[in-house]
């Protein structure tokens, strides 16, 4: 693994159909390469529109399976260009097991497993429990070309419980795919990751999508960008009016071991005492 490695993220608008929009990420992955990207991460549910505004059983067509078509197609580009990539999708595990899916590809187009988002919520805007049942494959950290790679999906943000386990797997990376628009939450967006990323240690790239989509009336405002294990952004944070972006920057992987060194968390921890704290 290189001690800087070139990462990528991709804020995108809505096309209008799930073809148009892979070939618009196929297009910025080839981009991101160009650019000299070794790793690249889609938003939440990346071929489609975020249909959680509405609850409406037509949109469980745009569920398939992980591995299965998108996939492929991404680990035969991922191998051809040499790239990790992160693929989040709606997962169909069998009829009604539908799942919020980040398959995870390696340089030389292996999967290389998948992360199921595991919190899910249920309020105006955002009826996820709909669609998706609540992951059930823990907090996976994956042995890629470019280094240990974590997911957190979109809501799982709220929650630092993950964050953690994926710091306690080995994370170096963690990429949280969100589909978030102004208003509740908004507020929280640059606040929530770089506590994460300074609390646990490691990067995190935070990608969202951008613009309103023809479901309802949600601004999706985009602002995805990368932090570091010191909580500061990685170069500019991404546009915030409502264009699609791609963003490339590089991370310094050393700075991980130097902030580990000068801050002990994971040495000071207490588990002995956080027995309540998992308690129902």
């Amino acid at each position: 693994m290189s001690d800087v490695i070139r990462a990528a993220l991709v804020q995108a608008t809505w096309t209008g159909d799930k073809e148009t929009m892979i070939k618009a990420h196929e297009e910025a992955t080839r981009e991101a390469a160009e650019a000299g990207a070794k790793v690249i991460c889609f938003q939440e549910i990346f071929y489609g529109p975020y249909f959680c505004q509405v609850q409406d059983p037509a949109w469980y067509s745009y569920a398939e399976s992980v591995p299965g078509p998108t996939t492929e197609r991404f680990a035969a580009l991922a191998a051809e260009l040499g790239m990790v990539m992160v693929l989040p999708v709606y997962e169909r595990e069998q009829e009604g097991y539908l799942y919020n899916t980040a398959a995870v590809i390696d340089a030389d187009g292996s999967y290389l497993g998948k992360y199921r988002k595991s919190h899910i919520p249920q309020l105006p805007g955002f009826w996820e429990k709909f669609y998706f049942r609540p992951g059930n494959l823990g907090y996976p950290v994956f042995d890629t070309a470019v280094g240990r790679v974590g997911v957190y999906i979109c809501y799982d943000r709220h929650f630092p419980e993950g964050w953690r386990a994926l710091g306690l797997n080995g994370a170096q990376i963690v990429f949280n795919p969100s589909a978030t628009s102004r208003g509740l939450s908004n507020y929280l967006w640059r606040l929530e990751q770089p506590a994460a990323a300074v609390a646990n240690e490691y990067y995190i790239g935070a990608i969202n999508r951008a613009g309103i989509e023809d479901l309802g009336d949600d601004d999706f405002y985009g602002s995805s960008y990368f932090v570091d294990p010191e909580g500061a952004f990685v170069g500019d944070v991404g546009r915030d009016d409502g264009v699609g972006e791609l963003i490339v920057r590089d991370l310094d992987m050393v700075k991980i071991a130097e902030v580990r060194n000068r801050w002990a968390f994971y040495r000071d921890r207490r588990p002995d005492s956080y027995t309540e704290l998992v308690r129902p």
